[in-house]
């Protein structure tokens, strides 16, 4: 396992991505089943996905470990809130912050005040409190939301043809926050699935 985390601004190795791929299957994400096979293998194409859209390495290992504690639409944890210090000292601070962040969102409040004039706009699960996340740190939560809800969307049917609009309406307020490449995403829809009308899904 990578204890040590690749400096801020370099290129993760190889084996730093096996090492933090090896924490997240020994905290059982690999033997949790999700759209597409299991939750682990989730996990890796988001980061992929991320990386295809030129996130930030700390995005991308964010999102690499975005279900960590769980989420608003996926309550399976692989670790408690207890346990930060540990994902920390693997992934670096600012990326478990993230991580944090995303698994924190209470989406059914938070999700209908991004792009408007509701301050607080974030409303946190965990402690109920409201605050307004810093712009980098919601830049990056959007796109973590965007590559993960696609994802979702591309291996389950159901799913895109009941959702995948909805994730449109979303974001669509806040796409001057995505990069380019998400938006382009969210706009055309899934790979085989085009946008129809729908909520955004309950998932990791």
């Amino acid at each position: 396992m990578t204890e040590n985390p690749p400096p801020p601004g370099s290129t993760p190795t190889p084996a730093d991505w096996r090492g933090i791929e090896d924490f997240l299957r020994s905290r059982g994400a690999a033997e949790l089943a999700h759209p597409g096979g299991t939750l682990l293998e989730h996990l890796v194409r988001v980061r992929h996905r991320l990386a295809d859209w030129g996130a930030p390495q700390e995005v991308q290992v964010a999102g690499l470990c975005h279900a960590a504690y769980g989420t608003d639409g996926f309550a399976v944890s692989l670790m408690g809130l207890e346990d930060r210090p540990v994902l920390a000292a693997l992934t670096g601070a600012r990326a478990e912050a993230l991580v944090h962040l995303y698994a924190s969102c209470d989406r059914a409040t938070t999700y209908p005040r991004l792009g408007g004039d509701r301050r607080p706009v974030f409303r946190d699960r965990f402690t109920g409190t409201d605050h307004d996340p810093a712009a980098e740190d919601l830049r990056a939560f959007l796109e973590i939301t965007a590559a993960n809800e696609l994802d979702v969307f591309e291996h389950n049917r159901e799913l895109a043809d009941r959702h995948s609009a909805g994730l449109r309406r979303v974001l669509e307020p806040v796409r001057h926050l995505l990069s380019a490449g998400a938006w382009e995403a969210v706009r055309r829809g899934p790979v085989g699935h085009g946008p129809v009308a729908g909520d955004v899904p309950d998932s990791a």
